[in-house]
């Protein structure tokens, strides 16, 4: 018979209105009590949440009108569930649209989004505090807080100009993803038209001036040729921060082989991203037009409602399958297999997507995955690499080279 934290844990994912639409076929993950007291034990660290837009998007950055100190039906994390989930350390995404580009509004956005983390922070000082090092991550998680941390979400953000790069890191920025959707003059996106084929020799700039403040280098959302040109000029390890495996699911914001296989060498992670679209094969054909689509809405509809509503019409006519926490897994055994065991980790992209695998319905699912991982033969202390060791690891060598570079 399952005890009460186990029972509660299941009911919250399993029962969940949206899981009770379809089973997953392959059957369900059952917790078990060995698995709960692994994961309670981790330090688990996920790369990529994207609460900070929510707070834009449906409060108007307001903490009255979305109080996470309460459970939220609408949105993927709340405080009750990270507490369930056991989540230690967060980086939060400080987002803007790659169109605030074209406005000239990029910086001052990024700027707002990231003060809402440091408010967000501020605003519920017994469950999280900012961290700054890995050691400050180990000292806040045996406090028993949620080390938070701040990755800006796109080069677009810094309008070309690493004075605002050095700010941002001033301001808590600890990774910055090189694109987002699309191309810069300096780095090729996944989901855009090359113009640089890679790196430019700014962009090469960028990386080394990352590398000598201690910021770490994300390669989501980027192409393939400019993975491989920040791990090529990098001299501190690299993330992708909410990316996985494109041998598994071929969408161009995957991860394939000839890089994974580079990993070993510069000592970096990806951070397995949980977006049906991104998991399944079936998903990342569907989905494989998805950011062209979205910019030829954002120029055929300039005003913003008449695009959301045409966004949303089309995601309804494209669904995909979800897959499953068993899906997911996949993607980390798929790495493990051809990087190793100590370049994979989790970067969930929660409140950034709208469809979630079965069994990961929400930041309080972690443990699904602790127990897949363990019932597919992997002991605790692998399995604390997978939830967070390994991620860690790259935040404290990072540092190191910052201070070998300065």
């Amino acid at each position: 018979m399952k005890s009460a934290s186990a029972f509660f844990l299941a009911s919250l994912c399993l029962l969940s209105p949206i899981y009770a639409q379809k089973k997953n076929q392959d059957g369900v993950v059952k917790l078990t009590e060995k698995a709960l007291a692994i994961h309670r034990r981790a330090l688990l660290i996920d790369g990529h949440n994207d609460l900070p837009w929510q707070f834009r998007e449906k409060a108007d950055f307001s903490f009255f009108r979305l109080d996470i100190s309460r459970p939220q039906k609408k949105i993927h994390t709340d405080i009750p569930r990270l507490r369930k989930g056991n989540v230690g350390a967060q980086f939060w995404s400080a987002y803007v649209p790659a169109s605030t580009m074209d406005k000239g509004t990029a910086v001052r956005e990024t700027m707002a989004q990231i003060d809402v983390i440091l408010r967000m922070v501020e605003q519920y000082p017994d469950t999280f505090a900012m961290a700054y090092t890995a050691d400050d991550v180990v000292r806040l998680h045996k406090q028993g807080k949620i080390a938070s941390l701040i990755g800006v979400e796109g080069g677009h953000s810094i309008d070309n100009s690493l004075a605002v790069l050095r700010l941002y890191y001033r301001l808590g920025v600890r990774y910055m993803t090189l694109t987002h959707s699309r191309t810069l003059d300096w780095a090729d996106s996944a989901t855009d038209q090359p113009r640089s084929h890679g790196l430019s020799k700014f962009g090469e700039q960028v990386v080394a001036e990352m590398n000598r403040l201690g910021m770490i280098v994300d390669i989501s959302h980027v192409s393939a040729e400019t993975m491989k040109d920040a791990l090529r000029v990098s001299k501190a390890p690299v993330i992708a921060s909410h990316s996985s495996a494109f041998a598994i699911a071929d969408h161009p914001r995957n991860v394939p082989d000839d890089v994974l296989k580079m990993l070993p060498k510069n000592g970096g992670v990806i951070m397995v991203n949980f977006y049906p679209g991104f998991i399944t094969a079936e998903g990342a054909r569907a989905s494989r037009r998805m950011f062209e689509v979205y910019r030829e809405l954002r120029k055929k509809y300039p005003r913003q409602a008449d695009f959301e509503l045409a966004w949303q019409t089309w995601k309804a006519q494209h669904p995909f399958p979800r897959g499953s926490v068993k899906t997911v897994v996949d993607h980390i055994e798929h790495i493990i297999k051809t990087a190793g065991i100590d370049h994979v980790g989790l970067g969930s992209d929660f409140d950034g997507i709208d469809s979630t695998p079965h069994q990961l319905e929400d930041v309080s699912c972690y443990p699904y995955i602790t127990q897949e991982l363990l019932n597919r033969g992997y002991n605790e202390m692998q399995i604390h690499k997978i939830l967070g060791g390994n991620a860690l690891r790259v935040l404290r060598e990072v540092e190191k080279a910052a201070k070998r570079l300065k």
